[in-house]
């Protein structure tokens, strides 16, 4: 696993490479054939790639070798987007002209003879070394493997059969006992498909099993046949699998005399057949199977096991049986079962409290359970079994190569781009609550995500991104509000990213020395903090050179306000120039450096929080590439900076401020901004007067500002999400008539204006999503256009105490899947379930939350 995230780095190179953007930049600096050069010898490289690092575990040149490609292929990351921001910086100092002088400029990277000179010369250098390196390919005999989307070519696996000893399973009857029930159900459909979706390790095949071999399914079904489906879902190879489990030993039959023969063998027979481990979620090929599965009986059933929902999606006709963890209880018993021998009568007590504790960090996988049992079994050591207990668990599963190559292969059929984004989630703890939206970015600024169009919304490309990892089971606990998805990382699933992640990304403390060279992502624990008080303002890790290379520096949790001081912000700006991410939130300086204008680099640049920054230089007006700019919460910043125009990258504002209007700073030019966030700025009357070109604005958030504000609603033709939260507006008719018409997303809270601003809306087309009021005396009946909205899928109504009845027409909202209603007094008591009188209004609805409890019900 050592360079598994390699081919994604190439494949990242090439994709830099062919770019619009970056194209225009080649041209602006003339450095056309040095680049051709480049992706020549790249494009050589990355197509034996995925050979390499399959046979890299065994071969310890060839890990040299492709950690020496990675460092290179890494600087060449580099000097790619050093040309591209150059070439961004040109374009708007030809728009808004330089802010050096001419003398300065003429003897500075800036200059662009000098610069084309020195970009030239680097890519030279590293277009060089990566011949070489090349050229050494050759004595490794690597094969081109032909790809699609960066998935490695799928290989050889362990095939399944269908025997089990029952004896060796524990705590599945009830997953056993369901699955059997729906296969005894009377059904009139010629096929029926059950799913069993899971990550690795929980099982799904061993369920499988359970029920295949079952006396009263061995009496329903004749024949019974097991296939361990082939992992590209080839036609051929699977009917042919199928005609081998029936018994029948063919050979050489082509794809017409096999799909005959199938046909011919399951011609009216009520038959049960399992499709094991299923990975491959192309349509065609299912619906190519299921037509020749037809020719079987009334009733016939096909079991499929798989990790991925989408496969579950497109083949079954029943609901997913998600399976889930062993409880404690039975997780103890399988643990004991592989533990200890079962000669003993008694084991031992210090052993046994030990072994809890084991059982617990597997979190109910049977795989891990048993791999664990089995390290431990015969030892009779103390010693031994606490250093199992303490030991981190991917250093377990590696030690027993068990589980990980099982839950890997769900990673190695990630599509190249989601690798990268994948090893991300080891910069966050373990069951660390992870948001979407600010995942999105973290991606978005270490170059992770691209926008093929300017109508994307990054934060949707995120949850498109998620989405995939959750149908792969390689997030959990996954919960939406309003587009954003919240979840969190199974302790296994984060061993995994680490090991995958672990020449790029790393965990560090404050105490930390030294990082690996290779390292580009570093983390801080929050375990980091218990030294705090020997801190002398600088993880010495940061002064070394090792550190230059750094592209993100984050801190997934809340922090002290005496570690991130202005001498911590000075090192980073100052070692590390080749930041793409940088958090600096809840810092305790006043100043942001005049400095940080070198971090040409930078996407991303967090200084929320920090309630004692008064000021921005205005040298941070030169981060053309900066995309993301969070300054909400800095209770004590005084004017922006003037030339906030230049920020022509920005999409994402979010401000604190003490001005007035925001004016003289320049943002109402900032075209490619898609969220503003004002908050707190207590004397904010206006935000700009005149001219306005946000008109790319998707997203605008005011919150608890003191004074009335006028908003340009007639120039914010994109805007999508709209929260208004203890603010009152400027509501004149002009005002009132060109409120946003395409609204997916409404949110008020706290306003007294609520049903005069719901007014505003009865235009509006009926794209509302979610609809939000909270905390609103005055609000007393839902808006009567609601119901037309019929795409609605969220409404939240919390502590309205005086809206008192839910209207009829909410029958209507079809779409609509999850109600809250909360602390709404009479409301709440008219929505209880089957009792409330507004019950029936509602029942529809797949989730409805009433005063914080989950509703649960079942039709009689």
């Amino acid at each position: 696993m050592a360079e598994s995230l390699l081919f994604s780095i190439a494949q990242g190179v090439l994709g830099k490479i062919a770019s619009p953007v970056f194209q225009e930049a080649v041209a602006i600096y003339s450095v056309e054939d040095q680049i051709r050069e480049l992706k020549n010898t790249v494009a050589a490289i990355t197509a034996v790639l995925l050979d390499a690092e399959e046979q890299q575990e065994k071969n310890n040149r060839l890990q040299q070798w492709l950690g020496r490609l990675r460092d290179v292929l890494c600087d060449a990351e580099d000097v790619l987007d050093e040309l591209e921001c150059e070439a961004l910086r040109k374009r708007v100092i030809s728009r808004y002209g330089g802010a050096l002088q001419k003398v300065h400029r003429f003897f500075s990277l800036s200059n662009p003879v000098i610069l084309r000179a020195e970009i030239s010369h680097r890519i030279k250098e590293i277009r060089e070394t990566l011949s070489k390196i090349s050229i050494e390919k050759n004595q490794f005999d690597l094969n081109v493997w032909s790809v699609d989307s960066g998935v490695a070519p799928l290989r050889s696996r362990e095939m399944t059969h269908s025997f089990i000893n029952k004896l060796d399973v524990v705590g599945r009857d009830d997953d056993k006992q369901k699955i059997i029930e729906i296969l005894k159900r009377p059904d009139d459909k010629n096929l029926s498909v059950i799913p069993i979706v899971g990550i690795g390790g929980l099982g799904k095949t061993t369920l499988a099993k359970l029920v295949h071999n079952d006396d009263s399914v061995k009496e329903q079904y004749e024949p019974r046949l097991w296939v361990c489906v082939p992992a590209d879902f080839d036609l051929k190879k699977t009917m042919d699998e199928i005609i081998k489990a029936t018994g029948q030993s063919l050979s050489n039959l082509n794809i017409e005399q096999s799909q005959t023969f199938l046909r011919n063998t399951i011609k009216d027979k009520k038959f049960l057949l399992v499709l094991d481990d299923v990975w491959s979620d192309d349509r065609s090929r299912w619906e190519e199977l299921k037509a020749l599965l037809t020719e079987g009986a009334s009733g016939s059933k096909i079991i499929v096991t798989t990790r991925n929902s989408k496969v579950a999606s497109i083949m079954g006709t029943h609901p997913t049986h998600n399976l889930k963890g062993l409880s404690h209880e039975d997780s103890v018993a399988l643990f004991k079962k592989w533990a200890f021998d079962q000669k003993e009568k008694q084991p031992r007590l210090d052993l046994l409290d030990i072994g809890n504790d084991i059982v617990k960090k597997c979190q109910g996988v049977p795989l891990l359970l048993k791999t664990l049992g089995s390290l431990v079994y015969t030892k009779d050591e103390v010693r031994y079994w606490a250093h199992i207990r303490d030991s981190e668990t991917w250093k377990l599963m590696a030690e027993k190569n068990d589980i990980l190559p099982v839950l890997k292969l769900s990673y190695d059929h990630l599509p190249s781009h989601l690798k990268r984004c994948f090893a991300t989630l080891s910069l966050f703890g373990k069951a660390h609550e992870i948001n979407s939206h600010e995942l999105a970015w973290l991606w978005k600024g270490l170059g992770l995500i691209s926008l093929t169009g300017e109508e994307q919304s990054l934060e949707d490309v995120g949850v498109e991104y998620l989405n995939e990892l959750w149908k792969r089971s390689l997030i959990q606990e996954v919960e939406e509000f309003d587009f954003i998805l919240d979840f969190k990382v199974h302790d296994l699933v984060h061993s995994l990213a680490t090991i995958v992640a672990q020449h790029d990304c790393s965990s560090v403390g404050l105490d930390t020395t030294e990082i690996s060279e290779g390292v580009r992502h570093v983390s801080f624990s929050s375990t980091s903090l218990e030294g705090i008080s020997n801190f002398n303002g600088v993880p010495p890790f940061l002064r070394k050179p090792t550190s230059k290379r750094l592209r993100a520096i984050i801190f997934p949790f809340d922090v002290d306000d005496e570690v991130i001081t202005r001498e911590f912000v000075r090192t980073c700006i100052s070692k590390c120039n080749h930041l793409r991410y940088l958090d600096l939130v809840a810092g305790s300086f006043e100043e942001l450096p005049s400095s940080i204008c070198n971090l040409k680099h930078l996407r991303t640049l967090l200084l929320h929080e920090n309630k004692r920054l008064k000021k921005l230089p205005d040298t941070i007006c030169e981060l053309q590439s900066l995309q993301h700019l969070s300054l909400d919460g800095c209770s004590e910043l005084g004017d922006l900076p003037k030339n906030m125009k230049r920020l022509v990258s920005l999409r994402y504002l979010s401000i604190r401020t003490k001005q007035k209007s925001l004016q003289t700073s320049g943002i109402q030019y900032l075209e490619n901004l898609q969220f503003l966030l004002l908050e707190g700025c207590r004397n904010l009357e206006v935000l700009f007067e005149g001219a306005c070109r946000l008109t790319r604005l998707r997203r605008l958030l005011i919150s608890d500002c003191g004074r009335p504000i006028s908003l340009p609603f007639g120039e914010l033709i994109a805007l999508e999400i709209l929260e208004i939260h203890n603010c009152k507006l400027v509501l004149t008719k002009e005002n009132k008539s060109n409120f946003p018409s395409n609204l997916r997303a409404l949110s008020i809270s706290q306003s007294e204006q609520v049903m005069e601003l719901l007014q505003c809306f009865n235009e509006s087309s009926h794209t509302l999503e979610s609809f939000t009021v909270s905390k609103c005396l005055n609000f007393t009946a839902v808006p009567e256009w609601l119901p037309n909205h019929t795409c609605l899928k969220f409404i939240n109504l919390i502590q309205c105490p005086n809206l008192l009845s839910m209207p009829q027409e909410i029958r209507s909202l079809t779409a609509l899947k999850n109600l809250c209603i909360n602390k709404c007094g009479e409301l709440s008591k008219r929505c209880r379930p089957t009792s409330g009188e507004d019950w029936p209004k509602i029942a529809h609805i797949p989730q409805i939350e009433l005063d914080g409890v989950k509703v649960q019900w079942t039709e009689d």
